[in-house]
């Protein structure tokens, strides 16, 4: 038996409404952060960073293309990860696409510093995502991919996801200017060494 296996079965299942809590705050978290990083023209990486980059281009809205983005990843959730974290990361990339929606609403900036909404909006995002995963639940796309591989491997969610939001941030060269390209380079750091330092295996025994 290895040590994650041990610790699994000595760990507290969360509850119902802490599953739910943890839903509705991660999700709420990460939803702000992408509209400081919309409104300042910045990008991070995974498939927020992707739709991000789309709706630059594109002129479509965050949300719509997120939710999109994520419709093909559901299959290896299923596969990989079984049915319960399945519906859990589809509600969850559901709620960041309608909150993303309701905050261009709720919130105006009369003024954003790009560099302060590089920090602030990347610890959003990071701290939001670490609140699903500690509740085995993604946002879709890589973090599918990097729950997965954490769980079978024991590679680190946040440094596996920071090697492929560096390729999604190589892409952003062709759309980005260069100053928000750097800042959003930053940004992405953040939000990795957020999950990579919170989230290592065995640390944290609480199951979904």
């Amino acid at each position: 038996m290895t040590t994650t296996t041990m610790n699994q079965a000595g760990a507290e299942r969360h509850r119902l409404y802490e599953d739910v809590l943890a839903m509705i705050s991660g999700t709420m978290f990460v939803s702000l952060g992408t509209l400081i990083y919309t409104e300042t023209m910045l990008t991070v990486g995974s498939s927020a960073g992707l739709a991000l980059l789309l709706s630059y281009v594109s002129g479509w809205g965050f949300g719509l293309i997120f939710f999109l983005v994520n419709l093909p990843f559901y299959i290896l959730a299923v596969k990989r990860m079984g049915w319960a974290f399945t519906l859990r990361t589809f509600t969850a990339v559901a709620l960041v696409s309608i909150l993303s929606k309701l905050n261009s609403q709720w919130i105006d900036f009369s003024y954003l510093d790009p560099l302060y909404a590089t920090v602030i909006g990347g610890g959003l995002i990071g701290t939001g995502l670490l609140m699903l995963f500690r509740h085995r639940t993604g946002l879709g796309g890589i973090n599918i991919l990097a729950m997965y591989l954490q769980e079978k491997t024991g590679l680190r969610a946040g440094y596996f996801q920071l090697g492929v939001d560096l390729t999604i941030l190589a892409i952003a060269f062709f759309v980005l200017p260069a100053d928000r390209l750097a800042l959003s380079v930053l940004g992405a750091a953040i939000a990795n060494l957020i999950l990579a330092i919170n989230h290592k295996p065995g640390r944290y025994m609480g199951l979904s």
